[in-house]
């Protein structure tokens, strides 16, 4: 049985009027960057999947360097590699920033894991303190790595993952592939208001199942928690993520994409897109919330970076979330494959694109004055 929960929207923008934009190049000579984090004082960190580094850049400059930082631990293959990245909202006083990466294992094997770490005080270097959940799962070609992660204003973080392209694993609550998890991102236990959070099994971190491959979160104003990931040959989605919920991706036997992203046969409610591309995808990716006064009626959209389209993507909803419109500005149809979206002190986006070579960039986007 499925649950619409309201009308997912299409795919086309709609011919309307949106503030224009000015696009600045913040930093270039990166290659792959995943995900970018503010520090206070507005320095900015980078993690680039590939070369699994995390390189500070002087937004005012641009000058960039890479912090000491156990690179050759990290597993790199494919889609996986140094991947999510959230700075601590204490990090003035705590130091503290999180990673989710595939990392090598001493038995020579490898998984997903998030680790905490403590940055010095000239940003030199970073020193783990500690693993807060491994065993994320992936497989020889690093496929569906998935991983982002978010701070939620509740204190909680949030991990996004992929399904490691096994068929079972988005379905089964005893796997951490296709799910979004919650945790203490100090002790690293569940966070307790998890649906299962006094189980004693893996399900215990689990706050919503049945995922292809999260790319993206965000938490909108109103405290709602929004996710977006990628689809088969068929719709990506944007789903407004709820407790215990499932979203339906069920790719068995095998790993057989023709089945549906929402799949109405399982037992249970399923909780359908709110909005999704149709057939064919456009890869969308990280995203963050339009945040000012100055975006006009983007004001509170989602910003979603897509990667197989090319473009930045606004996406918005309702105070209920239904949704309203989609808007492909043509300032940013220009610069090839686009990653992640993070929104900074001042209300504007730094966008990251993803073509590789060693000649990628992170823009600064805000509306022009």
């Amino acid at each position: 049985m499925t649950s619409l929960l309201g009308g997912a929207g299409p795919g086309v923008a709609e011919a309307a009027a949106s503030p224009a934009l000015d696009v600045e190049v913040v930093a270039s000579g990166l290659d792959h960057p995943w995900e970018v984090g503010v520090l206070p004082g507005g320095q900015l960190l980078v993690t680039q999947r590939e070369r699994r580094t995390l390189t500070l850049i002087n937004p005012t400059t641009g000058a960039k360097r890479d912090l000491a930082f156990p690179s050759s631990s990290v597993w790199a293959q494919g889609e996986t590699g140094l991947l999510g990245l959230a700075v601590d909202p204490g990090f003035a006083s705590n130091r503290r920033i999180y990673t989710c990466s595939g990392w090598k294992l001493s038995t020579g094997a490898h998984d997903i894991r998030v680790i905490a770490w403590r940055l010095d005080a000239g940003l030199t270097k970073a020193t783990s303190a500690g693993t807060l959940i491994g065993g994320l799962p992936s497989n020889s070609t690093g496929r569906h790595g998935g991983c982002r992660l978010m701070v939620q204003s509740s204190g909680a973080l949030v991990i996004g993952t992929g399904d490691a392209a096994k068929g079972t694993n988005p379905q089964s609550l005893s796997s951490y592939g296709g799910k979004i998890l919650r945790l203490h991102r100090v002790t690293g236990k569940p966070w307790p208001s998890n649906p299962w959070a006094t189980s004693k099994s893996n399900r215990r971190f689990i706050y919503s199942y049945g995922h292809r491959n999260v790319q993206g979160l965000a938490q909108r104003p109103d405290g709602s928690l929004w996710a977006v990931e990628h689809g088969s040959y068929r719709d990506d989605e944007i789903n407004l993520i709820g407790s215990g919920r499932n979203y339906g991706w069920n790719p068995v036997p095998g790993y057989d994409e023709s089945r549906p992203m929402t799949d109405g046969s399982l037992p249970g409610a399923q909780y359908a897109a709110r909005w999704r591309s149709g057939d064919p995808t456009i890869a969308p990716s990280g995203m963050d919330v339009v945040v000012g006064s100055r975006w006009g009626d983007l004001n509170g959209a989602l910003a979603v970076a897509v990667l197989k389209g090319k473009r930045l993507m606004f996406v918005k909803f309702d105070r209920t979330g239904r949704y309203q419109f989609t808007r492909y500005p043509a300032e940013l149809r220009t610069y090839g494959r686009l990653r992640d979206v993070t929104r900074t002190p001042d209300g504007s986006l730094l966008v990251t694109t993803d073509n590789g070579g060693g000649n990628d960039l992170v823009l600064r986007v805000r509306p022009a004055t």
